[in-house]
C-alpha cells in the first residue's frame, strides 16, 4: 500500500473490520516525499518515510495509542523510498530503498529495542524492487528463514537469509512456528455476512506438509538456477540492548546470484541513528567466516550477469579519532557550484570560513586533535572566494580566486599559520567578471588554468605573473575543466550542453566538440581510461544525476556509455585513481560516496560497494598515493570534511593474504606532485612525463611470487564409493581411521610423564 506525500497516520482497517472505524489521527513522518505503511505483530503499525532533514525514517506505532510513536530509526540521506517488507511468522522486516543497492533487516520485537537491526547488506545492483518469497518455498533443510526477490535494471536476483546451524539434519521448529497456508478460510459472501475466519495454518516440517499444498523449496528452485552460497557474509551478529541474544542474531544474507559484501551497522538505542558505515571504531558483532566457494553454476551466473570488478567489495573506512581535526566552527557551507568546496594535499588541508573578506582558514594534517575555541589565523582575501586550489608541486602555495576577477597566490610558512595572512605573494589580473573556477596544469610547474563570466579560459605563467594564453569558443557558464593526463589538452564542459576539447598551444578555438549533458545544473568533467576517455557527472533533462562516457577520438558522436546515479541537487565530484580505474564520486551535502571501475570496453561501468557516512559532508578531498597503507590493501585514502570534523578516510580492497604485497592492486605509481617541466618548456612545445616508483616494501614478497599451496582433495573420488565393500572391509577401514587419527598408541602421552601430589597435599 503506498501513500503519496503522507502526512498523517490513521487506523482504518483490521483483519475483522467491515467498514471504515474513526480513529484517532496523528502526524507520521515531517517529510513531504512518499510513505508506506503496514500492520506488524501485536496490533503494531510500521511506517517508513522522510524526516525533517531529508533522512529516510521507519517508525513503529501501537495502534490503540497513537499519540506518540513506539520506536523510531534514521536511516541515510537520501530521496529513495524505502519499501518495507514484514514476515510475521519470524518478525523480521526487510526494507530497502528504490534505487538504492542497501538491504536492511530488522527484527520486530515485542519490548524495547522494539527494533533491532540483524543484518546490513549491499548489493551489487541498484533494487527497483523487492518481495518476499512464500515461506512454503524456503529451503528449511539449510535454516533459510526469508528468501528476498531484489528487481534490478536487467535481473531478479534471490538472495537467501539464513541462521547458521547444523543444516540437513533436524528441523528447527524455534525457526519456522506455522505459517498461514493457501486455502482460504471463507468466500467474500460469508465475510460480508458477518464471519470472522482465519486461514488454516500448516506446518513447514517436510514430513507434515499438506500434499496439496505449494511445491517443496527443491522444486520451486530453477533447475538452471541452483541455489548457489557466496564467499562472504553479508549479515552480523548482534545482541539486543539487555545483552541476551535473538535467535537471529547471526543470520546471515547470502546473495544467491552474486557476491555481496560484508558490512554490518548494529543499533545503539532503539531511537539513535543508523546509517550504514565502515568505520572500524563503530562496534560490530560481525562473524567474520567464509562459505564455501562458488560452483561452476554460479560461475555461469556470474557469466550470465557479466564481468565484475575485483573492486566490487572495496570497504571505505573512517580511520581512528586520533586523526581527526574536531571543533571545526563557522564554515562556509554554500560555496559555488564549480569549487570543490575545501581542497587539501599530503600536508595541510584549506577550508573556508562563514566571515566577511573571504576568510580561509588552513590545518596542519600532521597535528590532529581538537582546535581551540578562540580565534583562529586565516587567510584574508578580502572578496568572497569562488575557487581555490594547492599547487600540486608545491605544498605551501594556494591559489584562491576570488569574485572580483582576481587570483590571489599566498605562501603558507613552514609549520603552518601562526597569524593571519592579508597580502598575497602575487595577484594575477585579466579576467573581466568573477571566475568560476582553476585548476594546475599536471606537469608544468606554475602554469594555471582559470575559468569565467566572461566566457573565457585563460592561462597564465605564475612565474611571470602574466597571461600567457587565452581560449574561446564558450556560449555559457563554464561548469568544469580538466587536463588530459599527458597535459597537452583541456577538456571542458559547458552550461550551453557541450563538452569541448582544446589544443592550447596550437589554437585558441576547440579542436573539438559535442553534445554534452543536457540538464543545466551543473558538471564536471575528468580524464579517464589513459586519456581514451572523458568521464563527465551531470544531470540528464529530469535533473537526475548521471554519468556519461565520452570517446576523445570523437566528442562529436555523443557518449559511448551511461549510468544512473541518483536524485540529488548537488553535482557529483569525481576523482579518479588512475592505477586502479577506480572512479570516487560524491557531492556537497551527500551521505553517500559512489564507487566504480571503468573499463574501456562495454560495460564502461562496473559499480562497486559504496561507502556511506553518517552524516552530510562537503566532500572529499583525495591525497598522494604515498599515504596509503598498502600493508592493508589501502588502493585510496581522502580526507572528509564534516560540519565540525575533518577525518582521514581509507578505502581498501579486502583480501586474505595480507603478508604479500598485493602488486595486482598496486602497480607503479606515478609521481605527480613532482613537476617534469616548467611552464615555459611546456609552452616553448615541450612534453613531461613523470617519473613512478614502486610502492611495494622492501620486507615484503609481491603475491604473483608467492609461493603456491598444493591443492588438498578433501573428498574421496565419486568411484569409491560407488564401488561395493563387503562390511569386514568397512569395519576394517574405519578401524584403520580411528588409528591413524589417534596416533602411535604405543608412544606415551605427554601428561604420562607428569609428576602427582600426594593425597594428603589437596586442599579439604
Amino acid at each position: 500500500m503506498r501513500y503519496r506525500d503522507l502526512q498523517e497516520v490513521g487506523v482504518v482497517w483490521t483483519s475483522s473490520a467491515r467498514r471504515c472505524k474513526s480513529t484517532p489521527c496523528v502526524q507520521g513522518h515531517q517529510g513531504n516525499r512518499d510513505s508506506r505503511v503496514l500492520w506488524v505483530k501485536d496490533d503494531n503499525l510500521l511506517t517508513t518515510g522522510f524526516n525533517q532533514m531529508r533522512q529516510q525514517e521507519v517508525r513503529l506505532w501501537d495502534s490503540r495509542k497513537l499519540s506518540s510513536s513506539l520506536s523510531s530509526l534514521s536511516l541515510a540521506t537520501s530521496n529513495a523510498t524505502l519499501i518495507p517488507l514484514f514476515d510475521p511468522d519470524s518478525g523480521l522486516l526487510i526494507v530497502s530503498g528504490n534505487g538504492e543497492s542497501v538491504i536492511d533487516c530488522f527484527e520486530v520485537n515485542s519490548g524495547e529495542p522494539f527494533l533491532s537491526q540483524v543484518s546490513h547488506c549491499l548489493t551489487d545492483l541498484s533494487t527497483r524492487g523487492v518481495a518476499l518469497v512464500p515461506k512454503l518455498a524456503l529451503d528449511v533443510s539449510c535454516c533459510e528463514v526469508l528468501r528476498l526477490m531484489q528487481l534490478t535494471d536487467n535481473f531478479i536476483v534471490p538472495i537467501s537469509y539464513q541462521v547458521p546451524r547444523k543444516a540437513g539434519q533436524d528441523f528447527h521448529a524455534d525457526l519456522y512456528p506455522d505459517t498461514v497456508g493457501q486455502t482460504p478460510a471463507m468466500t467474500a459472501e460469508d465475510w460480508w455476512k458477518g464471519d470472522n475466519k482465519q486461514v488454516e495454518r500448516v506446518s513447514l516440517h517436510p514430513s507434515k506438509r499438506p500434499k496439496p499444498a505449494a511445491p517443496s523449496a527443491q522444486e520451486t528452485k530453477p533447475k538452471d538456477l541452483p541455489r548457489v552460497k557466496s564467499k562472504e557474509v553479508c549479515g552480523g551478529a548482534r545482541g539486543d540492548k539487555c545483552g541476551r541474544q535473538t535467535r537471529w542474531s547471526y543470520s546471515v544474507c547470502l546473495c544467491c546470484c552474486q557476491e555481496a559484501s560484508t558490512s554490518s551497522s548494529p543499533l545503539s538505542s532503539p531511537s539513535s541513528s543508523v546509517a550504514p558505515s565502515r568505520s572500524p571504531s563503530s562496534t560490530s558483532g560481525l562473524s567474520s567466516g567464509f562459505l564455501p566457494s562458488p560452483s561452476q553454476s554460479s560461475r555461469a551466473i556470474h557469466s550470465m550477469l557479466g564481468p565484475s570488478s575485483k573492486f566490487r567489495h572495496i570497504q571505505g573506512a573512517v580511520l581512528h579519532r586520533d586523526a581527526h581535526i574536531s571543533n571545526l566552527r563557522g564554515l562556509h557551507l554554500t560555496t559555488p557550484g564549480e569549487c570543490d568546496g575545501f581542497c587539501a594535499n599530503g600536508r595541510r588541508v584549506a577550508v573556508p570560513l562563514a566571515i566577511a573578506g573571504g576568510q580561509i582558514a588552513v590545518f596542519e594534517l600532521s597535528q590532529p586533535g581538537k582546535l581551540p575555541d578562540t580565534a583562529l589565523p586565516t587567510i584574508q582575501n578580502s572578496v568572497n572566494v569562488a575557487d581555490f586550489c594547492w599547487d600540486p608541486f608545491d605544498t605551501h602555495k594556494l591559489v584562491v580566486a576570488g569574485d572580483d576577477a582576481k587570483i590571489r597566490v599566498w605562501r603558507i610558512p613552514k609549520g603552518g599559520l601562526t597569524e593571519t595572512l592579508t597580502e598575497p605573494e602575487l595577484v594575477l589580473r585579466g579576467h573581466t567578471e568573477k571566475i568560476y573556477s582553476v585548476k594546475f596544469h599536471p606537469h608544468a610547474s606554475g602554469l594555471l588554468a582559470s575559468s569565467s563570466y566572461d566566457l573565457s579560459v585563460r592561462l597564465w605563467s605564475l612565474e611571470t605573473g602574466e597571461e600567457v594564453k587565452r581560449l574561446s569558443g564558450h556560449q555559457d557558464q563554464i561548469f568544469g575543466m580538466a587536463w588530459s593526463p599527458d597535459g597537452k589538452l583541456l577538456a571542458t564542459v559547458c552550461k550551453d550542453g557541450k563538452v569541448r576539447l582544446y589544443d592550447p598551444r596550437r589554437s585558441t578555438l576547440p579542436v573539438q566538440e559535442g553534445p554534452g549533458p543536457e540538464g543545466q545544473r551543473g558538471a564536471r568533467v575528468v580524464w579517464v581510461c589513459d586519456g581514451k576517455y572523458l568521464l563527465v557527472s551531470g544531470f540528464d533533462s529530469r535533473s537526475e544525476r548521471q554519468l556519461y562516457l565520452f570517446s576523445t577520438e570523437s566528442l562529436a558522436s555523443g557518449s559511448v556509455a551511461s549510468a544512473p546515479a541518483d536524485v540529488s541537487p548537488s553535482t557529483l565530484i569525481p576523482f579518479y585513481d588512475p592505477d586502479t580505474s577506480v572512479l570516487i564520486l560524491t557531492g556537497k551535502g551527500d551521505t553517500r560516496v559512489y564507487i566504480y571501475e571503468i573499463v574501456p570496453e562495454a560495460p564502461y561501468f562496473m559499480e562497486c560497494s559504496s561507502f556511506h557516512s553518517s552524516e552530510p559532508h562537503k566532500g572529499l578531498c583525495f591525497l598522494p598515493k604515498t599515504e596509503c597503507d598498502v600493508c592493508d590493501v589501502e588502493v585510496a585514502r581522502a580526507i572528509r570534511l564534516g560540519k565540525t570534523t575533518i577525518e582521514p578516510v581509507a578505502f581498501r580492497v579486502p583480501r586474505v593474504k595480507k603478508e604479500f604485497f598485493q602488486d595486482d592492486v598496486f602497480p607503479e605509481t606515478a609521481v605527480w606532485w613532482e613537476a617534469s617541466l616548467t611552464a615555459a618548456a611546456w609552452l616553448s612545445g615541450s612534453n613531461g612525463q613523470h617519473r613512478k616508483i614502486s610502492l611495494r616494501p622492501k620486507d615484503m614478497t609481491p603475491v604473483s611470487e608467492a609461493p603456491k599451496e598444493a591443492p588438498v582433495r578433501k573428498y574421496l573420488p565419486s568411484s569409491v564409493y560407488l564401488e561395493e565393500k563387503t562390511d569386514e572391509q568397512k569395519k576394517e577401514e574405519l578401524l584403520s581411521a580411528m588409528v591413524a587419527k589417534l596416533g602411535n598408541r604405543e608412544d606415551p602421552l605427554p601428561q604420562e610423564s607428569y609428576e602427582g601430589v600426594d593425597e594428603d597435599e589437596w586442599d579439604d
